[in-house]
């Protein structure tokens, strides 16, 4: 056995009711009990799921060199474990602060990083937001869909294990760490007047429909409130020490091995990055002058976006944002990524892989190793975070994604595509359980879940929660976006075919729906 695996840390020592499970399990020591929970994880079909699930770039046609949700999160788990180990080893005052607030074991923040998203429906990010408009305008769900609050309820509802019919019954520190967001989307509906540098990172500037990003939804909200229970040390919109861990590692790993399948894929060009930063950094006080009406109707221009980035961003965050460190960024992401991995186009060869890996390698190790550790964070920061240099070379990199990937029209009519995909699994999976003639004949699981979840309305109107709506009809939808949340990109397409009447290979395509 590794060493550095069976050797407690000193910062760690769980108490009982970081331990506890729902209901209570025979007493383990927390250790064990810790790595049950990631074993239970890694055995869940929602967890293999994701071999099959789009990170940003779809897999399909461009080999297997792309990242898919699986192995980002089992590289977010790896850089998670790393900085929690060397959490472990550091100064006594840090230690101090770590025990304080509940403590910091590797094996649970690696868990953490194995379940966070386990919530992603088909097609990543764009099948949320297509998910979360069609739960609230097409089915009446108020909390609608969002990716950490599905993460949330598969490990507490939808999942089962050998003891527990519903959820995996994991230990109270385990599904306190994955609550990135620890609130209710409804929490932050009536905060309109709070400025967007007062509010915890993901609760967003519209909050017409509440909070943009939320770790669950009504139904799970009782259990997150008494997981967190469990830290009394932690505020009421802070993440435990061992979520920040993963939720460090997994801006890591999103904004370096992203860039490796953008740049496999010929997607990020040299010329255009070049273009965009160079600009900037010779013109930053010429564009720092142009108005934002100018700005943002030349956006195309070179230079022009990265202003734009840089102004959202020191609007936000100006906790710790400097414009010297975005400067000194800019220089640091251009040398490293533009002048060295993109100056050489990538033709799978031999040396080519290893400048990817050489690049991997550096950006990985320097943001790892920039880890602070603050007892009393900003609101929109956490207990552990980024140093301000490496803060501020994660904001550049994610721009880069943002510019150069998700802006390109190409991919915007893909995903248009599997918006509508989705649109046609929604519609036709609610029309199948309203129609009376034959909602008996719909598949197996969804009927089961159905049930489920209506009884779990039930017993919240029992209790006398407001729910907004009929037990009947809210089970109904929540069951229907629970069910095609679970799908793999493509078991989703398969579905859209077989619901709409186009697919002729119906025992292949049905099979595992």
């Amino acid at each position: 056995m590794d060493t550095s695996d069976s050797t407690r840390m000193a910062t760690a020592a769980p108490t009982a009711a970081l331990a506890r499970r729902i209901p209570e399990s025979t007493p383990e020591r927390a250790d064990g009990a810790f790595r049950v929970d990631l074993e239970r994880i890694r055995f869940s079909p929602y967890f293999s799921r994701l071999s099959a699930v789009t990170q940003v770039i779809p897999q399909a046609g461009s080999g297997t060199v792309i990242h898919n949700r699986l192995t980002h999160s089992l590289k977010v788990t790896a850089v998670a474990r790393s900085i929690a180990v060397a959490l472990r080893d550091s100064d006594d005052d840090t230690k101090r602060i770590i025990t304080e607030l509940g403590g910091c074991d590797h094996v649970v923040a690696q868990a953490a990083s194995a379940a966070h998203d386990l919530g992603h429906p088909p097609f990543g990010h764009l099948g949320e937001q297509v998910l979360d408009r069609l739960a609230r305008e097409r089915l009446g769900l108020a909390d609608g869909f969002e990716g950490n609050a599905q993460t949330f309820r598969i490990l507490t509802t939808l999942d089962n294990s050998e003891v527990s019919e519903h959820g995996l019954n994991l230990t109270a520190a385990v599904r306190a760490a994955v609550l990135k967001y620890p609130w209710a989307r409804d929490e932050w509906r009536d905060e309109a007047d709070v400025p967007a540098d007062r509010l915890p990172r993901g609760v967003g500037i519209d909050r017409a429909n509440g909070a943009l990003k939320y770790s669950a939804y009504l139904l799970n909200a009782a259990e997150m409130a008494e997981v967190r229970s469990a830290y009394p040390r932690i505020g009421a919109n802070q993440q435990t020490i061992e979520c920040s861990v993963m939720d460090v590692a997994d801006d890591i790993a999103y904004s370096v091995h992203d860039l490796d399948d953008f740049y496999r894929a010929g997607v990020l060009q040299h010329t255009t990055v070049a273009a965009e930063l160079e600009t900037w950094l010779t013109r930053q006080r010429e564009l720092a002058e142009l108005d934002q009406a100018t700005l943002l109707a030349t956006l195309r221009t070179p230079g022009h976006s990265l202003e734009w980035a840089w102004r959202r961003t020191a609007q936000k965050d100006g906790w710790i944002t400097d414009e010297g460190e975005f400067r000194d960024a800019v220089i640091r992401v251009r040398d490293g990524l533009v002048e060295g991995l993109l100056a050489v186009p990538f033709d799978g060869g031999v040396a080519a892989e290893r400048r990817v890996a050489a690049f991997t390698r550096h950006w990985i190790d320097r943001l790892k190793a920039s880890i602070a550790v603050e007892r009393e964070p900003d609101v929109r920061s956490s207990h552990v975070r980024l140093t301000q240099d490496a803060w501020h070379d994660v904001v550049v990199l994610k721009f880069v994604h943002t510019r150069f990937v998700l802006d390109r029209p190409d991919l915007t009519i893909y995903q248009r595509g599997q918006a509508r995909v989705l649109e046609s699994l929604v519609e036709g999976f609610h029309a199948w359980l309203t129609d009376p003639d034959d909602v008996a004949r719909a598949p197996r699981r969804l009927l089961d879940s159905v049930e489920s979840t209506i009884e779990s309305y039930s017993e919240l109107q029992r209790s006398g929660t407001h729910i907004g709506g009929d037990v009947v009809r809210l089970g109904r939808a929540r069951a229907v976006i629970d069910y095609i949340a679970s799908f793999t990109d493509a078991q989703a397409m398969s579905a859209a075919a077989l619901l709409g009447g186009t697919s002729d290979r119906l025992w292949d395509d049905g099979r595992s729906l």
